[in-house]
């Protein structure tokens, strides 16, 4: 097995519909931006409520990626 650093971001999704689907907005999002994203974990849930009901979903999540070899410095976006 190969040695793997991890950089880790932390990263909110939101969803009328759902927390998973708010983790899926999330995660494909971030996918766009960063290369090499391997696993997300969720560190918070919330949501909001209008008129007695469930109107939006939020998800609070770190997501880790490996780093390519050779970067010495890595820029967040």
């Amino acid at each position: 097995m190969a040695d793997h650093v991890y950089k880790v971001v932390e990263l909110v999704g939101t969803s009328t519909d759902s927390i998973d689907d708010a983790i899926q907005t999330a995660i494909k999002r971030a996918s766009r931006s960063l290369r090499n994203l391997r696993w997300f974990e969720v560190v918070q849930t919330r949501g909001s409520i209008e008129n007695g009901a469930i109107s939006c979903y939020q998800v609070v999540l770190k997501a880790g990626f490996t780093l390519d070899t050779g970067d010495d410095e890595v820029t967040e976006v």
